[in-house]
């Protein structure tokens, strides 16, 4: 750089980007502070960055708090030119409808600072809670069961924050175990596992198909048989039948019962009849012989006369 003279200025487009754009910003600020201070010149300051940034903000305050009046003037204006229009009788227009909304007009106009605050804040309340006519003790009463409505919602939350931890850590879990399976090579699947998936797939791809099928023959059947419609007297004859059934079936169950122990062939199972029937008149002809043993030895015996 030794060979450029002093005075001599280097060109830089992103210089030249920053002079154009300060330029511009400070047209900018010169024709807003012309404006703001017509018919007379604006006061003299230092132009360095810091002020230009400050005036730069100022402006756009300024612009955007005009925008606002503008627009809540024009607001005004609308509103102003509706209400009149709608105060003005019409041969049209319901008389019951232009006395309400003169007495409500009437109204409005004449309440106090606290009247609309407190009529505004009862009307965002009933909007708020959901009441399309409200009245004090409704909104009163609403408003007392809100914090009914908070403790039930908490519970809710940590009902939900509960089920929300307890799902995080069966995901921890299978994470894990899921891990530990892929890390263990000793774990294999079954060699014929992938050959009974397709096999599964296949046979409920078939299932799936005849399914149609099968639903059509039952509604077929079901129109050509009809469905059953039993009464309740006939109810009651087929569970007495039941009943019936039931008993005697018992009765052989305990009768199959008597024979249980006996051989399966029937001159075997004859035979060791047989025994039983000789082994039980032994024991009866034993039973009798002790009954009568005993019954003599009880029994007192008459002395015998001397002659």
């Amino acid at each position: 750089m030794s060979h450029l003279l002093p005075n001599q200025a280097i060109f830089s487009p992103s210089v030249a980007r920053l002079a154009a754009s300060t330029a511009k910003d400070w047209n900018y600020v010169d024709s807003w502070l012309s404006t703001l201070f017509h018919p007379r010149s604006p006061p003299s300051f230092e132009r360095n960055p810091d002020t230009l940034r400050a005036l730069l903000a100022l402006a756009l305050a300024n612009e955007t708090a005009n925008e606002e009046r503008a627009l809540l003037s024009r607001l005004e204006s609308t509103s102003l030119a509706s209400l009149k229009a709608s105060s003005e009788p019409d041969a049209e227009t319901d008389p019951l409808a232009t006395a309400q909304s003169a007495i409500i007009t009437s109204l409005s106009s004449n309440l106090s600072r606290e009247g609309t605050t407190a009529l505004n804040t009862m009307a965002t309340l009933a909007t708020e809670v959901g009441i399309a006519y409200p009245t004090p003790s409704d909104i009163a009463q609403r408003m007392a069961s809100l914090p009914a409505t908070l403790a039930s919602l908490e519970q809710m939350e940590e009902r939900v924050q509960i089920l929300s931890r307890y799902i995080d850590s069966e995901a921890s879990k299978m994470k894990a175990l899921v891990r530990d399976l892929k890390q263990d090579e000793g774990y294999r699947p079954a060699a014929g596992l992938a050959k009974e998936n397709l096999e599964a797939q296949r046979k409920i791809k078939a299932m799936s198909a005849r399914l149609p099928e099968l639903k059509e023959r039952v509604s077929s059947l079901a129109r050509s048989v009809g469905m059953p419609n039993p009464t309740i007297e006939q109810v009651r004859k087929e569970e007495e039948a039941y009943l019936e059934c039931l008993a005697q079936k018992n009765a052989l169950d305990a009768e199959v019962r008597s024979f249980q122990g006996l051989p399966h062939d029937t001159e075997q199972a004859r035979q060791e009849l047989e025994s039983l029937r000789s082994e039980l008149r032994h024991i009866t002809e034993r039973r009798d012989a002790v009954f009568e043993g005993l019954v003599e030895r009880e029994t007192p015996r008459k002395p015998t006369r001397r002659q």
